[in-house]
């Protein structure tokens, strides 16, 4: 058992013998009853059920110790929570031989480990003890989370899982075109992803709080200070708000926008106990930021209040807060998950507060306020009403498309919903892993078992603290280049893992006769006898994505449901796929196997070196090669063809135009250009400019300077354009030089990512955010520190005026602001600011001094 098991009493509804089909969403385990239980979903009545196990199953731990020996070890068999003993036979992928290992049987998960004395702690080795129980208890029932069962005779059976066969046809169709190992998984996959996801209803909730202290978050962990009001808003249409009047005068419900029900309350032990009713109705409550504060608050101050323990449905564990009569999700963890922000939304959001996330998404974001211990009665219940409805509305935008999204990746990965709405995607990945040895019959190996047995790298990392090589970066051709095509190899990692076979378990096999089978570019062979694991899993993932999912996403035959039904099931299938290599190259992941992901990036560096050579043999010119893409100096669709068909025939990877520019600037350096498109769109990458943290003076003029060069449309125009530039750096210089600014036009706004106490350095940010927790601010993690650069180190914006700027300094940024595209323009930024030119821009960006 992990450390991180949270044993949770749950209350509601228990199943009855007898349960319609029914998504199972959560599972458990019930400390009092001693049983894993699972939440099951009931669409028609839209309620939440619990089924308790009736197998007999037990928590346990294995050790390869034969039963004889761990018969005479009292510390183990003289536990108080040991059970039995019974030995197993196991397939060790890292040998390729069948083993016998003992099952320590236990009473209870924390007799297993995470508990002073526990059994593993008495044993010199151990294996899968560290998994939570219920992920134990789902593995071993062949559990799908996010899939439909029913109750039969009192006993949990599997409901319908079987394609329709309107695709059934279709489908098969496309498993012609694949290869034989991977059809039954890629069917495996479809009945999942196939199953209709229903509406489950939801309610957001959002509570505002009264500081004591002015500009000071209160402590949800000490809850002193009165709750105000609390929202909600539910995929029923409750739009609901219940507010606080402790003035001891009368006051008129105010009619708050947005919300059909206004209710004020002079008790705020009323409200709360409300909020408590409220909450258990709903099988699934969202907040945001609800585990570090929302829930954390209102279940202390519960406490505080005299409300009894059995009224509360809040329950805390060690991270995150629970509900033991439904689900809760915390959208806040969920969209700080990068692989969510860049692969499923495209980086449209940068910091991860509701404002900024809602604002980009929904294109609606909060409202803003100056105060909030300064807003009357309807300006307090407008803002908490607009959070309520903008978290509720995260989930249910585009024909409830979030939503959707974590069910499937429940699917996906076999994890619960609140896993995947708060864990990262190596977390999914190590549990869809552990899912499929136990299905096999496969020991699960410990991270030392798999470093003993395929050593490892063999590559010289370019960059600094890697292990190993990674992606391949070819130097750009530095100049303005019309007509550029940009081709992509689609799924390039999820690809080499595929057509190469990588799999811990195939790398560097035990078999003499593999040896010769060497992935290009290093000294790891793999296997030719079976296939691998990992291989097959993203194999036949990647396949059905590319076949199947995303050609539909966009079918003109289908209603705008199934498409957008498509479409999301296809970009949780990218947000699967994109992170799958680098998890096995990540000392944290428990199946860390460096040679498995020093050979994927080998295999990309080959492809990307293979389609630069063969794009000199058609005559192409290559601009520029980053990781998965190279750019072509104005390609005939001749050419282009011949390239794509032959990446399809040598590689065995899609090789597609992904971008067309009108023109692009490349710099001298890597992982840095402006690409204009055919309609005058920019794509900037690597930029400083990009950048949001940057000053808005600096970024305002970036901006002006790529409309500039947004405009322009042929090689003669370039001169004029330049000219345009020169008088925009001339007149930023100028403002800076004369301190013709507002503060807030030159600060630096960064996000804090943990609070304060667990920075070990001291970063700007982080010194400014210490600096107001000094002036008294309440500063946690996920606060925007707002800053300027002085003379002698940084002062918060706040307290900040215009004469303390280091305008010195500020030149050297918009320097490295304008000078990677002034390079490829062939400007000085010296001459145009009239001065001698300088040896090096500073460490600020990590720009190297000029040659």
């Amino acid at each position: 058992m992990s450390e991180e098991e949270e044993i949770i009493q749950p209350k509601g509804r228990v199943a009855p013998d007898d349960l319609g089909s029914s998504i199972l969403l959560s599972a458990g385990y019930d400390g009092a009853l001693q049983k894993a239980y699972v939440r099951l979903y009931e669409p028609e009545s839209q309620e939440i059920y619990i089924w308790y196990d009736n197998t007999g199953h037990l928590p346990y731990l294995l050790s390869k110790k034969p039963v004889e020996e761990l018969e005479a070890n009292r510390r183990v068999v003289g536990h108080d929570g040991f059970k039995s003993l019974d030995p197993v036979i196991k397939f060790d992928a890292l040998t390729g031989e069948e083993i016998m290992v003992t099952k320590v049987v236990a009473k209870d998960p924390l007799s297993v480990g995470g508990s002073p004395g526990c059994i593993r702690s008495h044993l010199d080795e151990s294996w899968e003890s560290r998994i939570r129980y219920y992920g134990c208890y789902i593995y071993d029932e062949h559990l799908v989370p996010g899939m439909p069962y029913r109750v039969q005779g009192g006993r949990l059976v599997q409901g319908d899982w079987s394609l329709p066969s309107s695709v059934e046809a279709q489908f098969d169709e496309i498993l012609s075109h694949t290869e034989e190992h991977l059809k039954e998984p890629m069917r495996d996959w479809a009945r999942l992803l196939q199953s209709p996801v229903p509406r489950i209803r939801r309610v957001a909730v959002d509570i505002e709080v009264r500081p004591s202290v002015r500009n000071r978050v209160p402590s949800p962990d000490e809850a002193k200070d009165p709750i105000t009001a609390v929202a909600f808003a539910g995929s029923d249409g409750l739009r609901k708000i219940l507010m606080l009047n402790d003035s001891g005068l009368p006051v008129e419900a105010p009619r708050i926008e947005g919300a059909d029900e206004v209710t004020v309350h002079e008790s705020e032990r009323e409200i709360i106990q409300e909020t408590f009713r409220v909450l258990d109705r709903y099988p699934v409550v969202l907040t945001f930021n609800g585990d570090d504060f929302d829930f954390k608050y209102l279940r202390n101050r519960a406490r505080n209040l005299g409300v009894p323990d059995d009224e509360n449905p809040i329950t805390l564990g060690r991270r995150f807060a629970f509900l033991t009569n439904g689900v809760h999700i915390d959208l806040y963890q969920f969209f700080r998950n990068r692989s969510i922000q860049g692969y499923a939304f495209g980086n449209v959001y940068r910091e991860h507060t509701l404002d900024e996330i809602a604002s980009s998404i929904l294109k609606e974001g909060k409202i803003a306020v100056q105060d909030i211990a300064e807003l009357g009665i309807k300006e307090l219940g407008d803002y908490c009403m607009q959070d309520a409805y903008i978290t509720y509305q995260l989930t249910a935008f585009n024909d409830d498309l979030v939503m959707d999204l974590m069910v499937l990746l429940s699917r996906i990965s076999k994890s619960i919903l609140e896993d995947v709405s708060r864990m990262g995607v190596s977390r999914w990945i190590l549990s869809l892993m552990e899912w499929e040895h136990r299905r096999l019959g496969w020991l699960i190996p410990n991270t030392q078992d798999i470093i003993e047995a395929k050593g490892g790298t063999t590559t010289e990392a370019i960059i600094k603290g890697k292990k190993y090589q990674g992606a391949i970066v070819r130097d750009p051709v530095p100049g303005i280049h019309f007509e550029v095509t940009v081709l992509d190899f689609a799924s390039l990692y999820p690809s080499a893992i595929r057509n190469w076979n990588l799999s811990y378990d195939t790398l560097l096999c035990t078999h003499k006769e593999c040896r010769g089978n060497l992935v290009p570019g290093t000294r790891h062979w793999v296997c030719t006898k079976r296939r691998g694991m990992t291989s097959v899993l993203i194999g036949s993932l990647k396949d059905i994505r590319v076949l199947w999912y995303k050609p539909r996403s966009r079918g003109k035959g289908l209603s705008e449901g199934e498409r957008q039904y498509y479409n999301v099931v296809q970009q949780a299938l990218k947000v699967f796929l994109n992170a799958s290599y680098g998890v096995f190259g990540a000392e944290s992941f428990p199946l860390y196997c460096p040679p498995l992901a020093e050979s994927t990036a080998a295999v990309g560096r080959y492809a990307l070196e293979e389609a630069t050579k063969k794009s000199a043999e058609l005559g192409i010119e290559v601009l520029y090669g980053d990781t998965d893409s190279v750019f072509l100096n104005h390609p005939s669709s001749q050419q282009t063809d011949a390239l794509t068909a032959w990446a399809d025939e040598k590689l065995g990877i899609d090789l597609e135009v992904d971008k067309v520019y009108r023109y692009a600037v490349f710099s001298r350096r890597k992982k840095n250009y402006l690409g204009v498109y055919k309609d005058g769109r920019l794509d900037v990458k690597g930029m400083t400019g990009k950048k949001r943290h940057i000053p808005p003076i600096l970024k305002a003029a970036f901006d002006e300077l790529t409309g500039i060069l947004g405009g322009v449309q042929t090689v003669e125009e370039f001169p004029a354009a330049k000219e345009n530039i020169r008088g925009l750096v001339e007149e930023v210089h100028r403002r800076l030089m004369e301190r013709d600014f507002k503060v807030e036009e030159v600060a630096f706004q960064m996000q804090l990512g943990k609070p304060l106490r667990q920075y070990d350095t001291s970063p700007q940010h982080v010194k400014a955010g210490r600096m107001l927790e000094e002036q008294g601010y309440e500063v946690v993690a996920g606060d925007i520190i707002s800053y300027v650069v002085t003379r002698d180190d940084v002062v918060p914006a706040v307290s900040a005026k215009p004469r303390d700027v280091d305008v010195r300094k500020y030149e050297e940024y918009l320097e490295g602001t304008f000078e990677q595209l002034l390079d490829a323009l062939d400007m000085s930024f010296d001459e145009l600011v009239g001065r001698p030119r300088q040896t090096s821009l500073g460490a600020f960006f990590g720009v190297p001094p000029k040659r």
